[in-house]
């Protein structure tokens, strides 16, 4: 198994490594606008900072209040690591310690298999966000 670490952060503390990765993974890999990345969800989200051992941020993720998961992203020579994996039970289990009885996302359409596997209903059409193909999907927290 591929050794990383994996904190819960705010974006005051760790804004330069989880831009870097929304960076190279949305911005650059995906062509997704940048005026389109960055919000003012960013400032008061949960975030979830995935770095090697050497200290080098490879992944990351953010939960809003209203439990919407979202920005999570691995950079691709990173992946199939259970980075992906790790960042969403991350958010899930802070979801479940502030009371969140309901989780929403996004997903890109070839992710949707993964939300899935880990119990998201996908729910509607699909629609472009962004200029990608996403899919509204939801998870009920027990």
């Amino acid at each position: 198994m591929t050794a990383f670490t994996l904190r819960e952060t705010a974006w005051s503390h760790d804004a330069a490594g989880l831009s870097a990765v929304r960076r190279a993974v949305f911005i650059e890999e995906q062509g997704v606008p940048e005026a389109l990345e960055w919000d003012e969800h960013d400032a008061s989200a949960l975030h979830a900072l995935v770095l090697t051992i050497e200290g080098m941020p490879i992944g990351c993720a953010r939960l809003l209040p209203d439990g919407q998961i979202g920005r999570m992203a691995v950079l691709p020579a990173w992946r199939g690591h259970g980075i992906g994996q790790a960042l969403l039970d991350a958010m899930q289990d802070a979801a479940r310690r502030r009371g969140v009885r309901l989780l929403k996302l996004s997903a890109q359409m070839h992710a949707v298999p993964f939300y899935a596997a880990a119990g998201f209903v996908a729910e509607g059409a699909a629609y472009e966000e962004a200029g990608v193909l996403h899919r509204a999907m939801h998870k009920s927290l027990s």
